[in-house]
């Protein structure tokens, strides 16, 4: 995408007299040089890029999976003495007047026996999942950003997440069931910041949109391949879904460990600038790659001051610094409200009067068109009145979907359409947003805490669409008010369009507090 802002001030220009500290006159930054050496985007980095975001694939697969394994299954009856009939309460009937339609080993409520369980119990190995989720991100989301890295962040994550969803498959019970899927959960938990800021910092600013959709993509392929995988085990035990699904996460991380490169900013911030010019060198294209070594011997860079060891320092930071609080506080609302229409619409999908499987397929689908909305329109795209937009779009077409009537009913599936496509595209810029808002010392760790806000509103989603089924509360209801009044926090954040990514607090800051003194200049 075309990107007419400069990535540093031209050194006669009044910014560069203004904000640009004396030894930057005379020696290039680190960012400018990274950006001359990997600015253009050679197979390299294609390659890269691409088996990165195949981590999302993976994710996808593992945080979708229960909306076929925890569905609640069909029955008919097998007399009509009773009173039994379509619309009755299977629980105030005799057990012999009804029958499942498919055999009781297809789903874990019909094998369990949980159908006239509580709404907490047959909830819980989704709200397990998040709730592994939720803790896995503040546990793990600054080891990306201190000890481990980009690289081994994705390559552990992605193989824990795969054998816990491996040894799934030899659950007993509910309670067995919903450990292994709070594991599952806990070890996903940074997959997908970790493969969006690893794609975002193996290329220039030009293609940082692009790269991320990609991610988004590689999502949505996952997504869609849970209906195509359910729908031909039909019939099938549910574990099947489990083992066709973990297998090859485990084949993938091996790929990870042994293919992918470590993010060359993340390097160099933590003082490793021989791995850094090396991984620099091996996805550079050729043209550039020859005066790597030149090029960095005369960068001026600084390793983060702050960062000492401790892997909650940068969440300190994050706090500690007023700019990054108030940049930080409004994407986790966000986060919120955007995580419970995310991931709580498509378990409520069994609630409506459609097919379960084509209604799974056409919101799948329908991040495809979201993704290239993105991808195609983030280089022109103000983001904070995009999210604010889309958001609020979201919120109306949820809250219409639970209107009652006939008419209303047969609309349902469309307004749902719109709702979850308008939340997906909102939740990509959100992401790519949050990456702008931050530098690289912290990058990860805020878009961990986003992410984990986004999944903080999804534990809440299992537990409403349970309801609905018992007491006929409209969780599609709750979810539009949400996700509306979250959004509208977008108005206190800046745009960062076409601003270049800065690698340390004191950049961003000194950045920031020029913005600030440009604005007070126009204003006077």
């Amino acid at each position: 995408m075309a990107d007419s802002t400069p990535l540093l001030s031209q050194p006669n220009s009044p910014e560069s007299q203004s904000t640009t500290p004396p030894l930057e006159k005379y020696h290039p930054s680190l960012d400018s040089t990274i950006e001359r050496c990997i600015g253009v985007f050679g197979w390299a980095q294609f390659f890269q890029t691409l088996l990165v975001s195949f981590a999302w694939l993976f994710d996808a697969q593992q945080t979708f999976i229960s909306v076929f394994t925890d569905a609640y299954p069909t029955w008919h009856c097998t007399t009509h003495q009773h009173g039994c009939n379509s619309v009755s309460n299977i629980c105030y009937l005799p057990k012999n007047s009804w029958a499942w339609d498919w055999p009781s080993y297809t789903l874990i409520i019909s094998e369990w026996k949980l159908e006239c369980s509580s709404s907490f119990i047959t909830g819980l190995p989704a709200s397990s999942f998040f709730m592994g989720c939720l803790v896995g991100g503040f546990v793990l989301a600054t080891l990306a950003d201190s000890s481990l890295g980009r690289k081994n962040m994705i390559f552990l994550s992605c193989l824990t997440m795969s054998l816990s969803s491996l040894l799934t498959v030899f659950s007993t019970n509910i309670w067995v069931y919903s450990a292994l899927r709070l594991i599952c959960g806990f070890s996903r938990a940074t997959i997908g910041t970790s493969a969006l800021v690893l794609t975002a910092e193996l290329v220039g600013k030009r293609w940082r949109g692009q790269v991320g959709v990609m991610g988004f993509f590689c999502f949505t392929i996952g997504f869609l391949s849970l209906p195509a995988i359910a729908y031909l085990n039909r019939g099938s035990s549910w574990r099947s879904l489990y083992l066709w699904t973990s297998i090859p996460g485990i084949f993938y991380s091996m790929l990870v460990h042994f293919f992918v490169r470590e993010s060359p900013r993340w390097l160099f911030v933590r003082g490793r600038k021989e791995e850094a010019v090396a991984t620099l060198k091996s996805i550079a294209t050729p043209s550039h790659s020859s005066c790597l070594t030149w090029s960095f011997s005369e960068v001026s860079f600084q390793e983060e001051r702050w960062n000492n060891g401790n892997v909650f320092s940068t969440i300190k930071m994050l706090v500690q610094k007023r700019w990054a609080f108030r940049r930080l506080l409004p994407v986790l609302v966000i986060g919120f409200g955007i995580g419970m229409v995310y991931y709580g619409m498509p378990l409520g999908l069994g609630n409506l009067s459609f097919n379960l499987y084509l209604s799974v397929t056409l919101n799948a689908l329908s991040e495809i068109p979201s993704s290239l909305i993105t991808m195609l329109l983030i280089g022109k795209l103000n983001r904070k009145f995009s999210v604010l937009a889309f958001t609020t779009l979201s919120g109306i077409f949820s809250i219409m979907c639970a209107l009652k009537g006939e008419v209303w009913t047969r609309l349902q599936i469309g307004l749902e359409l719109v709702s979850f496509f308008s939340c997906c595209t909102a939740l990509s810029i959100l992401f790519i947003f949050t990456i702008e808002l931050f530098p690289t010392c912290v990058r990860n760790s805020a878009i961990s805490l986003v992410r984990q806000a986004v999944v903080f509103g999804g534990v809440f989603g299992p537990m409403l669409v349970s309801e609905e089924r018992r007491d006929g509360v409209s969780s599609y209801g709750v979810f539009g008010w949400v996700i509306g009044c979250c959004g509208l926090f977008a108005v206190f954040l800046p745009d960062t369009r076409g601003r270049a990514l800065c690698d340390t607090m004191d950049d961003e800051e000194r950045k920031e507090k020029a913005i600030c003194n440009g604005e007070g200049d126009l204003l006077a």
